[in-house]
């Protein structure tokens, strides 16, 4: 039996489907979901605030067990090695070079013609293969290219040291002919694994896929929030059914894969999709009552005081005095920042964090509390994810993680960076920020600021 390769891409299609930013929650639950299906890898999308999440994707690489992690890797030199730095640390790490290999989106995407993409898919796979031991040429639109142009990408993309080619429906027009005669001019092309990626715009994409891997595919592309895309429970189904048949094999479980695909909608896309986000439905002006911010902020999952409110309120008015609304994402930071101010009853002393890919994420924290010293050691999936556990080995109680975030607020090789963390408590949201040139110490101290105030209201 022939075993194929199955990527998913949810963390890429759900973004983007609501043109949204998947918070990182969200992101890790999804993943979590992915790896418990059986997926062989996880498809992350390219970067936009790189700083913000290199800082996720290296979390989510080392969580994942099981699961290798592939990352669409950008098309400059520069934005391949951030990519690159991503994802390291995985324990198998992949970069994809996504390019259009169709002459409507080469001239309207790139402005190139075919001579011209092929030096640029030459040269930005020898660019990711100088890093990384595997890289995937992702040939887009390759549903409506020219097969002799296709089999000039995939010759090209070889020499220049691809180690796999993934051809990709993105009209929706395959029929299961048109992808079993792609695969096979690639594969005739060269001597790398071929994989696809479907479409289900005409409700065909289990009979594409299926003559796909008759023609000799060896990997599938699925995506579980994208409607015009191949579901892992949907390719699940034909395996189970056509498998033996097919002799393929792949590595989700059958018997689970339903119930791991609707937890997943369920805890990450509410009523079957993402949400929402909340920047699209929160626009607060200076002309925003305090029931109207109140309002917004329970939209986020605060809960605030009649004083916080006021507090809330005030900071909003000054803030949209100078840049004329405020969106979620600077609502959260302002509560994070105004909204129920305490006395700190943990101060940080000092922290050591190690990571590399010869060894575990380790944390070592000291806080004062009052006249005493408090120190806790832990490793994690993450120096970030250790250095909370080692705070929770300290105070001796576990908080959920509701969500956690990094951003830059300078420019610079020494530029500050800005952490928000959210910590839910008896089913109560707190929110705390912390800055420092530092990204780990920062997280920190964003977790400190949520637990003190925790700490606070529950004394």
């Amino acid at each position: 039996m022939k075993k194929i390769t199955i990527s998913d891409k949810t963390l890429c299609a759900a973004g983007a489907k609501e043109g949204r930013t998947l918070t990182f929650r969200e992101r890790m639950s999804i993943a979590a979901r992915l790896e418990a299906m059986g997926v062989d890898a996880i498809i992350l999308p390219e970067m936009q605030r790189v700083k913000e999440e290199t800082v996720m994707n290296r979390t989510l690489c080392a969580a994942c067990k099981t699961a290798s992690v592939k990352i669409i890797a950008g098309v400059t030199p520069e934005a391949i090695a951030a990519a690159w730095e991503s994802v390291r640390e995985a324990q198998s790490p992949a970069l994809q070079i996504v390019l259009p290999v169709s002459t409507v989106q080469m001239e309207y995407l790139y402005h190139k013609k075919s001579t011209a993409m092929l030096e640029t898919v030459k040269t930005l796979v020898a660019a990711a293969a100088a890093l990384c031991p595997q890289v995937e040429l992702v040939a887009t639109d390759a549903s409506r290219a020219d097969a002799g142009f296709i089999a000039e990408v995939c010759a090209a993309a070889q020499e220049s040291g691809a180690t796999a080619v993934i051809l990709s429906d993105d009209a929706g027009v395959w029929m299961p002919e048109d992808a079993a005669t792609c695969v096979r001019t690639a594969a005739a092309a060269c001597t790398l694994p071929i994989g696809v990626c479907p479409s289900d715009a005409l409700h065909m994409a289990a009979a594409v896929t299926v003559a796909a891997l008759r023609a000799g595919a060896a990997g599938v592309v699925t995506a579980a929030a994208e409607d015009e895309a191949l579901s892992p429970d949907a390719l699940a189904d034909v395996l189970e059914a056509k498998g033996e048949e097919l002799g393929i094999t792949c590595g989700i479980s059958f018997t689970e894969i339903h119930r791991d695909m609707t937890e997943m909608k369920h805890d990450v896309f509410p009523d079957g999709r993402p949400a929402a986000d909340a920047e699209h439905r929160i626009r607060l002006t200076a002309e925003s009552t305090l029931a109207e911010v109140a309002s917004a902020a329970v939209m986020l999952g605060y809960e605030l005081s009649e004083e916080d409110a006021g507090l809330v309120t005030a900071e909003v008015h000054r803030v949209t005095a100078q840049k004329g609304h405020v969106g979620s994402r600077d609502l959260e930071a302002i509560i994070a920042t105004t909204a129920m101010q305490v006395p700190s009853t943990y101060h940080l002393d000092s922290f050591v964090c190690s990571s590399g890919n010869v060894m575990a994420p380790m944390a070592q924290i000291t806080l004062t509390h009052g006249d005493e010293k408090l120190s806790g050691v832990s490793m994690g999936d993450g120096p970030i994810d250790a250095a909370f556990m080692a705070i929770e080995q300290i105070v001796g109680h576990h908080y959920e993680l509701d969500d956690f975030q990094v951003q830059s607020v300078t420019e610079g090789r020494s530029a500050m960076g800005s952490a928000l963390v959210k910590l839910r408590s008896a089913g109560k949201l707190y929110s705390g920020s912390g800055i420092s040139t530092d990204i780990i110490g920062a997280s920190i101290r964003a977790y400190l600021n949520a637990l003190n105030k925790i700490v606070s209201e529950e004394a």
